[in-house]
């Protein structure tokens, strides 16, 4: 080491997720790690300008990074009441009730299973509110809305319409509309006529998400979008100082849109964010009826692509693959993931690989195909633990059957077949917290609830495993060969823990405190 120090960190423990000797002090100057050693040896790193930060009993890990997430369109979808804590249509209408003010009622987090098996309908808005009041409210999934009579009245919808994508609006035997909008387009005609927030409001609570983001140990996170106003949100936030996340950001492509558009926003940076991938949906929800499956569910649906035509999202991803844009593609069912890895089979391979989001039930034959084509599996182990149960009594169980519901979630299998396992959270489908999933993973349950089955207790994985999902795998879904481990000449992304994340009791883990978080060698977040 030449120069001295910016930063020196101390702690018992430092987990550089490589081999060799196991350190307890690492230094840092110009946003990269410099030196590690021990304590004694911190003493000839520093300068007459150097941060000594010596954190105890703490443990030092790379810097986390959630592998799907939606920042800027998760602040507008998080408008309004919090539902995800709803669990019955008696507490939906008493939530409701207690809510309604004047103008429109907005909520989100909705989970279908409060209905208890009966339809998704708007039945118990009516009862909550009236007829009369408009009413937005985003099921958990973000995949789907459901809206009052007077919100169908504003934005004109009448009956059933068609869309170039799997959307659709539901509709009774008679063909009244019930309310229940399924996909983006469906949901749009409604979510378009809302009240709009002010730009600078929305810098603030983009502003809001990502310092909470840090003070949970994020140091980075895949946004699986970039729409709206995203540009003029991260501009505005780097105009005023450094991000305190850093973004990878994958433009949405839709059936139809413009694949020159998506192309020519790869250019796009900043200090701490870039537009780096495209997203694709191969299909929607299993809870919505939307999956892509080999065979229908237990309601009949679940059967198309989200694209009309499938051989048009194989063009398209092809078109961009061709032009350097890695492809990230949301694939839920058995027919929609197989569909993705025939196509990924003929494209190009690059620095950053090809990768597929969810992956929530497939067949034996599809696991190896991950590490024979390169692809990246990008899997949310809190949308197994919250919103399935062990006795497949939920409404995502109920719709695939026993046999579809017990080969789900299969993060183990990817592991030991040696697939590329990327961990996130797909905020704000799910809490953004890496602790509660790094537990999670572990527990195949939600974290802090020992009274709760394990959901295939089989697919958890190892305190390590679960680890580098947010480190050395994320980094190596990134292409970054400098990032995802303590090294010399690495970037200096940490995050510190009051546990062990590979000692410590799940359960308590994720309680555990984040004294400090450092992003390019700068402190991000301190306790």
């Amino acid at each position: 080491m030449t120069a001295a120090a910016d930063l020196i960190l101390m702690a018992d423990r430092i987990h550089t997720m490589a081999p060799g000797p196991r350190p307890t002090a690492l230094a840092v100057a110009g946003g990269r790690i410099t030196a590690i050693g021990d304590r004694a040896d911190a003493r000839t790193w520093r300068g007459p300008g150097t941060e000594v930060l010596d954190l105890g009993a703490a443990t030092i890990t790379p810097g986390l990074v959630d592998g799907h997430a939606h920042p800027v369109m998760g602040i507008g979808m998080t408008r309004g009441v919090d539902l995800s804590t709803v669990r019955t249509r008696k507490e939906l209408i008493s939530v409701l009730k207690a809510a309604r003010g004047t103008g429109w009622l907005e909520g989100w987090g909705l989970d279908p299973n409060a209905f208890e098996g009966a339809p998704v309908t708007f039945a118990p808005l009516v009862e909550a509110v009236g007829a009369g009041v408009p009413v937005f409210l985003r099921l958990f999934d973000a995949h789907s809305a459901l809206v009052s009579p007077r919100a169908l009245e504003l934005a004109g919808i009448t009956g059933p319409r068609e869309f170039g994508s799997g959307a659709s609006v539901v509709c009774d035997r008679d063909g009244q509309p019930t309310g229940h909008l399924l996909e983006l387009e469906a949901v749009e005609l409604v979510r378009g006529i809302l009240p709009g927030d002010a730009f600078a409001d929305r810098v603030e609570r983009l502003r809001d998400l990502l310092a909470r983001m840090a003070a949970s140990g994020l140091t980075g996170a895949n946004a699986m979008d970039f729409e709206e106003d995203s540009l003029q949100l991260f501009r505005a936030l780097e105009a005023d100082g450094e991000l305190p996340v850093r973004w990878r950001c994958a433009p949405f492509v839709m059936p139809g849109g413009s694949l020159d558009h998506v192309a020519e926003k790869q250019g796009l940076r900043g200090r701490r964010w870039r537009v780096e991938g495209a997203k694709f949906m191969i299909d929607g929800t299993v809870d919505g009826g939307t999956a892509w499956l080999d065979e229908p569910d237990t309601h009949g649906e679940s059967t198309a692509c989200f694209w009309p035509d499938p051989a048009e999202y194989a063009k398209a991803a092809g078109y961009l693959a061709e032009r350097g844009v890695p492809i990230v593609t949301h694939a839920i069912g058995d027919a929609g993931i197989r569909y993705v890895l025939d196509t990924f089979a003929r494209l190009p391979r690059m620095r950053v690989p090809h990768r597929i989001e969810h992956l929530e039930t497939m067949p034996c034959d599809l696991i190896g195909r991950f590490a024979e084509l390169n692809v990246t599996a990008s899997m949310q182990p809190t949308h197994c633990t919250h919103y399935t149960r062990a006795d497949h009594s939920d409404n995502w169980s109920r719709r695939l059957g026993k046999i579809r519901a017990d080969r789900a979630f299969r993060a183990r299998d990817l592991r030991e077949r040696g697939a590329r396992l990327a961990l996130g959270s797909d905020w704000p489908i799910a809490p953004f917290d890496p602790r509660g999933i790094l537990a999670a993973a572990r527990l195949r349950r939600p974290a802090g609830a020992p009274g709760t089955s394990p959901i295939l207790p089989g697919q958890a994985l190892t305190a390590r495993m679960a680890l580098e999902g947010y480190t050395t795998q994320a980094a190596a879904a990134a292409g970054l060969a400098d990032s995802g481990r303590i090294a010399v000449g690495f970037r200096a992304d940490l995050s510190v823990f009051g546990l062990d994340p590979l000692a410590a009791d799940p359960d308590e883990f994720a309680e555990s405190p984040v004294p400090l978080t450092v992003v390019a060698g700068t402190v991000a977040h301190r306790a």
